[in-house]
């Protein structure tokens, strides 16, 4: 915690509900200066460490997009994937089943057809519960009997080792392209004609961070320059890229992959292409979300967009999303959007009731107090579409590495399959690996992963795993944290300064929203609101010489207004936003936690 200035809020230790919201209140350290006299956003650029680079990062370019030839072995593979497409071999683009493994497939469909219009190419995606996540030989052994004589992986396969040889046994050509952990050396790569991967062991591209539509992003670019034979593309195609962006942009915001660099640039252009998209499909989706009309930022992605993409992976089978799409038909877009809306409100739904139950099993097992590091469950009637979701709800309020399994099958072939989640700091790659005794298989990165493994290994993983997360993780590491960048006073709030604050969008992970600490006011008008009553609202207002008053709206912390008392000055962590009503603009804190200061 060396880099940290931490403060813990003064939950009540006699409350049930309140106790185990106490949270660290944590702000990051940098050894720029800052001047306290600065603007706010000056400071904050400050406060990353990007006030040397704030040109570049205010403004990011195209040309900030790094060369696909960089990426080991995308020569090889654009060779390959041409001549197929130019001689009618069949193609199989093998996707996963979230929105980056449904984006990328959409992409390299998109390029090879925009390429060679009469090209046999088409998807598949793996069905999430029958067959799981990633390249598997009984599919690979079904393609090749079906005549598929090319097959190109995006956002799984670098661990796919099985699955290559079977591949190879059967002639059939396999391109990986992945983003997930690599293999530390090259010989420990599945044997497939080529590996495209950012952090590959022979490989040196600038940028490690890329998600599975972003590695896919480049293979198209490849392909698009490679079929003309010089870098700058035809109109047409060079039209086509840029409406890829939007694609890569969905991809790379809903796979949580740091939005730096290349990344950055991605998302921010793309972002701008999805309203305008000439996609069909995503026209759909906007319209059955009701987005319509609307700015579509990273955070409309990531709580609109995204989950109905999702959603058909969780719920149903992807396929239906990648053909959404992929479609030219008006009709069958409007239908498949607006089946996507309904199953999110059931996965929704799904979500929260294991939510409850898992929470109040890790409780009682003991898994959420100081001695315990990690949770660990399963339950027959989780559906393994959600227990990922869940995970993370779990990891928020628990702060605690937490994975969360479906238990199914017969007697005598009982198995446990799910996913984890992790927290700042906690390797749940490595973790597993050091677990890997007791599983079937697993794969991931060090924030997210899935795992198998039979049903009479449970209680031997759960406790390897919570020895493992022991010897890593302190007591203070499992108290959930609030993050924030700055102090600010309440009377700096004014709107032109948080407008500001819009320049350094799109947000998420690696440039999270800004949150402040801001203090100088007292708590007014404290009350609870929303049909269940379980939101907070509250007014601040200053107490010097320059009068201001912003309301704070604190969703689903409706027991937190037991720690605010009217009248008394109070400390809010939160991120300040602008409120159009009326034709008036004003000031509202969306707030994350609040205490009594002074």
């Amino acid at each position: 915690m060396d880099d940290e200035k931490v403060m813990l809020t003064d939950a009540p230790a006699d409350s049930a509900i309140t106790a185990g919201l106490r949270k660290r209140w944590v702000q990051r350290e940098t050894t720029a200066r800052i001047d306290p006299a600065a603007p706010l956003v000056d400071r904050l650029l400050a406060a990353r460490g990007l006030a040397a680079d704030a040109d570049s990062f205010l403004n990011p370019r195209l040309t900030q997009l790094h060369e696909p030839a960089l990426l080991h072995g995308i020569e090889t593979a654009a060779e390959r994937i041409l001549a197929a497409a130019k001689s009618g071999e069949p193609i199989v683009v093998y996707g996963d089943y979230d929105v980056d493994g449904i984006t990328a497939t959409a992409i390299l469909v998109r390029t090879i057809k925009g390429l060679f219009p009469e090209a046999k190419v088409r998807a598949y995606i793996p069905h999430r519960a029958r067959e799981g996540y990633g390249l598997n030989s009984p599919a690979i052994t079904e393609l090749a009997a079906e005549g598929t004589k090319l097959i190109v992986s995006v956002d799984c396969g670098i661990t796919a080792v099985e699955p290559a040889a079977t591949a190879r046994a059967l002639g059939v050509d396999l391109i990986i392209t992945d983003h997930h952990e690599p293999p530390a050396t090259v010989d420990d790569l599945p044997d497939a004609l080529a590996v495209l991967h950012p952090r590959h062991p022979a490989g040196a591209y600038p940028f490690a961070d890329l998600c599975g539509a972003g590695v896919a992003y480049k293979l198209a670019w490849k392909l698009m320059t490679a079929s003309v034979g010089e870098k700058r593309v035809t109109p047409k195609l060079r039209a086509l890229l840029i409406d890829l962006l939007g694609l890569a942009a969905l991809g790379t915001v809903a796979d949580i992959v740091p939005l730096l660099d290349e990344n950055r640039a991605i998302t921010r252009f793309g972002l701008g292409r999805i309203t305008e998209s000439p996609f069909i499909g995503i026209k759909a989706l906007i319209e059955a979300s009701g987005m319509a009309g609307e700015k579509i930022d990273a955070e409309r992605v990531g709580f609109g967009l995204g989950p109905r993409l999702n959603s058909c992976g969780r719920m149903g089978h992807a396929r239906e999303a990648v053909e959404l799409l992929l479609t030219e038909d008006a009709t069958r877009a409007q239908a498949i959007a607006e089946r996507l809306c309904r199953l999110n409100e059931e996965r929704r739904a799904t979500e929260k009731r294991i939510a409850d139950q898992a929470a109040e099993m890790a409780e009682s097992a003991g898994m959420t107090n100081g001695t315990h590091r990690a949770i660990v469950l399963a339950h027959e009637d989780w559906h393994p579409g959600v227990v990922g979701i869940v995970c993370s709800r779990l990891v928020e309020r628990f702060g605690r590495p937490t994975i969360l399994m479906q238990r199914s099958g017969a007697d005598g072939s009982v198995m446990c399959a799910g996913s984890g989640r992790s927290i700042d700091g906690f390797n749940l790659h490595a973790a597993l690996v050091a677990c890997s005794d007791h599983l079937t298989s697993f794969g991931g990165h060090d924030m997210a992963a899935g795992l198998k493994l039979d049903a009479d290994r449970l209680d031997g993983f759960a406790e390897a795993f919570g020895e493992h997360a022991g010897a890593h993780l302190t007591a203070d590491d499992v108290i959930p944290s609030v993050r924030y960048d700055l102090d600010a006073d309440l009377t700096e709030l004014t709107p032109g300064a948080v407008e500001s604050l819009d320049a350094l969008a799109p947000f998420g992970r690696g440039n999270p929203t800004p949150r402040l600490r801001i203090s100088g006011g007292q708590a007014r008008d404290v009350r609870p609101f929303g049909k269940r009553g379980d939101h907070l609202s509250l007014r601040i207002e200053s107490t010097g010489a320059r009068r201001q008053a912003i309301r704070v709206v604190m969703w689903r912390q409706a027991e937190l207004a037991a720690r605010v008392i009217a009248g008394a000055p109070i400390e809010v962590v939160g991120t300040p936003k602008l409120n159009s009503f009326n034709g008036r603009v004003t000031v509202e804190i969306d707030g994350v936690d609040v205490r009594q200061s002074g």
